[in-house]
């Protein structure tokens, strides 16, 4: 998996019960897919465990990881 430095240094160090399984998932398997006006594309998948979707961002590539984080205002029906 492809990473940025703010990814392997911030985000892990931040979040260290994120699961890098969760993250190939969002990538592979996504239950919803968007991309920011930046370009970057968020991922989403329900992770149980978490009890939340959890947001993956990549950047324009769909593959460099750059954040992840459990997001409470995502809902099923993709409204924020």
């Amino acid at each position: 998996m492809k990473t940025t430095l703010y990814f392997r240094e911030q985000v892990l160090r931040k979040r260290p019960y994120l699961k890098l399984r969760w993250i190939n998932t969002a990538l592979k398997k996504p239950v919803y897919k968007e991309v920011q006006t930046d370009g970057r594309i968020r991922h989403f998948i329900y992770v149980a465990k978490l009890g939340k979707y959890l947001r993956v961002v990549t950047l324009s590539d769909g593959e460099t990881v750059h954040n992840a984080f459990p997001d409470s205002k995502f809902k099923k029906d993709n409204e924020y």
